[in-house]
């Protein structure tokens, strides 16, 4: 099911509200391979953030950046990620996906003292 974003450039994630609204997300994302959990690199305060912190249940679809859909939304849980060794490799991900663009956003926001969440999608077998 998460092969659909193999040579997808943009993720739209749904995370939920606590009144149980969703809210949609167009973001880049990386995969660690075929099969594997999806990585959204993000605003530590974000809302997205807080509504994953308060309910992991997501869905994810491959998209436009426009958030248009690409595919079928897949049912997914969410965590932020805490662990520096997984953080170096989906920032090294996402500078192979992204290239210069990615670069760019880094260094401003590296400028702008910006911190950033690592969130994990696994989607639900």
């Amino acid at each position: 099911m998460v092969d659909q974003f193999i040579k997808q450039k943009y993720l739209n994630i749904e995370t939920f509200r606590k009144s149980g609204i969703g809210v949609k997300t167009p973001v880049w994302f990386a995969q660690a391979g075929p099969g594997k959990a999806i990585y959204v690199r993000t605003v530590d305060n974000s809302a997205k953030v807080r509504r994953i912190r308060n309910n992991g249940q997501v869905n994810v679809a491959p998209c436009k950046v426009d958030g248009s859909l690409l595919g079928e939304w897949i049912p997914a849980m969410a965590r932020e990620i805490k662990d520096v060794a997984i953080e170096r490799e989906v920032d090294r991900l996402l500078d192979q996906k992204y290239g210069l663009m990615k670069k760019l956003i880094a260094l401003a926001s590296t400028l702008q003292g910006r911190n950033y969440s690592i969130i994990e999608c696994k989607v639900r077998e």
